[in-house]
């Protein structure tokens, strides 16, 4: 760990990522919400179908559920190398099925799918509302955020059930499937239900992905209100904090780099999709960029030969309730700084070198930092980091911010944590 930092902490920040977290409870509405801050810091918004220019100035192009955003300062040549900001925008949660309305025993009930690595018992007994979007039959798409109390997930009570608390085993096709009124199936459809809600006809409905959110508002917490407890911090902090380091990095940067923001889709589930990092969208950009400035490939390989990413996404904090699954020379807390994730089976991108550029950004932000290790008997997770790296063979280091409760349907961090971690992503993207 670093020393004691030398920034002011900004609770501000943490105000506005609250903000941000209401205002994206799907991958589609948290790419429409990164836009619109990059929006007003100048950016604006490009086709994948059009001709590029390669004019300085910041830029951003939205495929579903992913963003990439640069920006071109004056002086960049056509192998300019890029600093490059890493996160994703899905989360795990449930998914509403192709044929959404079912029921039983005189309930009304939604058919949902689990996405990612879902806590199950986190999302029972919970008011969920509905979000995503709907595709129509004239090409368009119309993002939805119902935020209202409309599903509910019911657990089964203790009277049923009376080895609940010795292990509670739940079927994910039987034992998760909302409610959500009362009578029969084809009473009434979800889908028209939906349409409706944001002023549409059913009938203009061709398609949908949607997907359900705990309506409880993200909040402090702690008795010195030190801590936040929200949904969907893995890993919308990472893309808020990415995108407010970029527009800042925007307004100071130089000819030397190429500051760059990627928010994927689909990390939860093995990032297998046209905007998930296994995908070709970052490559794609990264080389449009540098032939729209005139660029040759051999530019383009001279420019990912001197480009760095920093893959951020939620790490584990310390649990105080089971020390005994961390490894025990490394106990991350929250409001320590952002956390430096390492594992030597490449699970993480981190190595050495990656250690002294995440430790360089750190000390020229002034703010302190962590590194997570896995207990050797525990499996550890993976990022976008190796899978960028290997991808796009560009020098790649896991970074994110120590958490507890990760994956569940409400995650806690620490609230001086998002600040930190925007910092150090600014002064990397400066660097």
């Amino acid at each position: 760990m670093s020393a004691t930092p030398s920034v002011a902490f900004d609770r501000s920040h943490t105000d506005d990522l609250i903000a941000y977290l209401q205002a994206s409870p799907s991958p589609f509405h948290a790419v429409a919400a990164a836009a619109e801050r990059l929006e007003k810091a100048g950016f604006r918004q490009v086709e994948e179908t059009a001709v590029w220019e390669g004019t300085p100035g910041g830029r951003f192009l939205v495929r579903g559920g992913a963003l990439v955003a640069w920006y071109v300062p004056e002086g960049a040549t056509a192998d300019t190398p890029f600093r490059i900001v890493g996160a994703h925008t899905d989360s795990p949660n449930l998914r509403v099925k192709p044929i959404p309305d079912t029921g039983s025993a005189g309930w009304r009930q939604v058919a949902v799918e689990i996405y990612g690595g879902v806590p199950l018992n986190t999302w029972l007994d919970r008011d969920l509302g509905l979000s995503g979007r709907l595709a129509l039959r004239d090409g368009s798409v119309r993002l939805v955020q119902l935020d209202e109390p409309l599903l509910r997930v019911p657990q089964l009570a203790i009277h049923l059930d009376r080895q609940v608390n010795e292990g509670m085993v739940l079927d994910k096709q039987r034992h998760l499937t909302p409610v959500w009124g009362l009578g029969r199936v084809d009473e009434g459809s979800l889908i028209a239900y939906v349409a409706a809600a944001a002023g549409l006809d059913a009938a203009d409905v061709a398609g949908w992905d949607l997907m359900v959110h705990d309506i409880q508002p993200p909040s402090y917490l702690g008795r010195d209100r030190e801590l936040l407890a929200a949904p969907r911090l893995d890993n919308l902090l990472s893309v808020h904090a990415g995108t407010a380091a970029l527009a800042a990095a925007s307004a100071s940067a130089g000819p030397a780099s190429i500051p760059v923001l990627v928010a994927f889709d689909h990390e939860e589930n093995g990032s297998e999709s046209d905007t998930g990092a296994q995908g070709p969208l970052l490559g794609t950009v990264l080389e449009r960029s540098v032939f729209a400035r005139g660029g040759s490939v051999e530019d383009r390989a001279r420019a990912l030969a001197g480009t760095v990413c920093l893959s951020s996404d939620m790490g584990h904090a310390v649990h105080p309730n089971y020390v005994e699954r961390h490894e025990p020379g490394h106990h991350p807390m929250p409001n320590g700084g952002p956390i430096l994730k390492v594992n030597v089976n490449n699970r993480y991108a981190t190595n050495g070198v990656g250690r002294a550029v995440f430790a360089a950004a750190c000390e020229k932000a002034g703010v302190p930092w962590q590194t997570f290790v896995s207990n050797n008997a525990m499996p550890c997770g993976t990022t976008i980091g190796p899978i960028t790296a290997a991808r796009l063979g560009i020098a790649t280091v896991d970074c994110g911010i120590a958490a507890l409760s990760m994956h569940s349907a409400r995650e806690l961090c620490g609230a001086d944590d998002p600040f930190l971690l925007a910092a150090a992503l600014k002064a990397f993207l400066e660097s």
